[in-house]
């Protein structure tokens, strides 16, 4: 289950389970209807094939049944299996279509999209025995998924993950809140550098969120507003042993869906103006 509360300012409600290809499906329609986005999650149990070698499988994998074939390590080719017959499962239910009639292609630096579904974004983030899948029609969406008690420090190297503002805040939380703190965090730039498209090409340090308990923004590094109103955030807890976050542009649910990033924050990560 989903526990813990919503993140202030947060633009969509926390990630709903689906226990299978039968659904259910009620609450996923509402949220795509009313908010134009959903979050999704599984768990690997619930979607991996319980017959792995047949004709409907192939089916449903279409192009990528070759690749499945040649993975040569169990758990990953359950997982990969289990990942595309979840994103196959909800985008066919949003357009409405079959699931083995959606196909999945890959951007550079293999970000899946939905071909020749122009007006859905997906982003999808696995760890665990734990699927999450954000799909949107508003215009670009990132989510990420982290155990919730990994261990992440506050030093030596692993600073270059972390900007000035944020080690100073992270500095005053107590060292038994900072790691529930910092994986938090971690999500929320996670998220945010799928939505942009730009996976960790920009450096973790060079921008930041708010601790918990104050509206989810981008800062810059010194802590100044990084984003505008288009962008929301949130976090949230599944299954009790899992940090949850995402990041959603919302394009106005018009036009393409290729999520922008803001150009102030664009100047200041690249002390080049933008033109």
């Amino acid at each position: 289950m989903v526990s813990g509360r919503r993140e202030p300012g947060a633009a969509v409600g926390a990630p709903l389970r689906v226990h299978g290809p039968a659904g259910p499906w009620r609450r996923i329609g509402h949220a795509l209807r009313e908010q134009g986005t959903v979050l999704v999650y599984g768990l690997l149990d619930d979607w991996i094939p319980r017959e792995p070698h047949t004709a409907g499988l192939r089916q449903l994998l279409g192009r990528e049944w070759n690749r499945y074939e040649t993975m040569a390590v169990a758990a990953v080719r359950d997982r990969f299996a289990a990942s595309r017959c979840l994103i196959k499962h909800v985008a066919g239910y949003a357009v409405q279509a079959p699931p083995h009639t959606v196909e999945l292609a890959y951007k550079p630096g293999g970000r899946p999209y939905l071909r020749g579904c122009d007006q859905l974004d997906i982003s999808l983030s696995h760890t665990g025995d734990l699927l999450l899948l954000g799909i949107t029609r508003r215009g670009g969406v990132g989510v990420d998924a982290e155990p919730a008690d990994r261990q992440t420090l506050l030093s030596g190297s692993e600073r270059r993950f972390w900007t000035p503002h944020e080690i100073e805040a992270l500095a005053g939380v107590g060292e038994a809140d900072r790691p529930r703190q910092m994986v938090r965090l971690w999500t929320l730039k996670e998220a945010y550098s799928k939505a942009i498209g730009q996976g960790m090409r920009f450096r973790f340090n060079d921008f930041g969120f708010p601790l918990d308990g104050v509206v989810p923004r981008v800062l810059t590094p010194h802590g100044l507003t990084g984003t505008g109103d288009e962008w929301s955030f949130g976090s949230a807890r599944v299954e009790d042993k899992y940090t949850v976050s995402w990041a959603l542009h919302d394009a106005g649910g018009a036009g393409g869906t290729a999520a922008r990033l803001d150009r102030g924050l664009v100047e200041a990560l690249t002390a080049v103006p933008v033109r």
